[in-house]
């Protein structure tokens, strides 16, 4: 009599780590939405399809007050893929899950020993484009990002650290996405549709038009995004 043995298919398990953008709601909620409604008008489709955390941190929010806040997100695009920074008392169980231990981008050091003595993971290496950046694309690195050749309108580019553009930013760019103040952006023609470091932010409107066309370099001054002409 032959024994035939039947092998269970394991379950394959994979860590991958990905660059969200981190919303920070700040009170009154309403008027937070209002200049959330405002950015949106000004730079089309820059949620969608886009991971999305909420920091609570520090916020005095209800539960219900939260859940109408996740509603109204989503009424505007904005999936809302985690909550950081939660009591446990802010979420039910309808609710996205409660996320911690994110590190931002400009955490990571490569051979770096944090306080407790823990090595901290390696940085990710800078990523080099030879081709141009098309409309829909997006391209995140937690590293530097470096394009020889376009970002085309309704591209995207963004990283951990510093932006160099070789040609126009027609589309959007976002640098030091995980808080680094230091990160800056470089760029040979500006058309940008929005430019961003560490969060501050500026959409074609609010840009210089004595710069437009021209190479520029962006950097933070305290709090201020500054243009300068190269």
């Amino acid at each position: 009599m032959t024994e035939v043995l039947t092998t269970t298919q394991p379950i394959r398990l994979k860590g991958r780590s990905f660059l969200a953008l981190v919303l920070s709601p700040e009170l009154p909620v309403a008027d937070w939405l209002v200049r959330l409604d405002d950015l949106a008008e000004r730079s089309a489709g820059f949620f969608m399809q886009r991971p999305v955390v909420l920091d609570i941190a520090g916020l005095t929010i209800e539960r219900a007050e939260l859940r109408g806040l996740i509603d109204a997100l989503g009424e505007r695009d904005v999936r809302i893929m985690g909550i950081e920074g939660a009591e446990p008392g802010q979420l039910g169980s309808d609710m996205p899950p409660l996320l911690g231990g994110g590190l931002p981008a400009s955490d990571f050091a490569p051979n770096a020993e944090g306080k407790d003595g823990q090595t901290k993971q390696p940085a990710a290496r800078s990523k080099l484009i030879t081709e141009p950046v098309r409309s829909g694309q997006t391209l995140m690195c937690d590293g530097d990002i470096t394009i020889v050749g376009a970002v085309s309108s309704g591209a995207e580019v963004i990283a951990g650290g510093s932006i160099h553009v070789y040609g126009a930013i027609r589309g959007r760019a976002l640098a030091g996405a995980g808080g680094d103040t230091n990160a800056r952006i470089f760029c040979r023609k500006l058309e940008a549709e929005l430019v961003a470091i560490a969060g501050y932010y500026k959409t074609s409107e609010d840009l210089d038009p004595g710069l437009r066309g021209k190479a520029v370099q962006f950097r933070l001054d305290d709090e201020a995004l500054m243009a300068e002409a190269l």
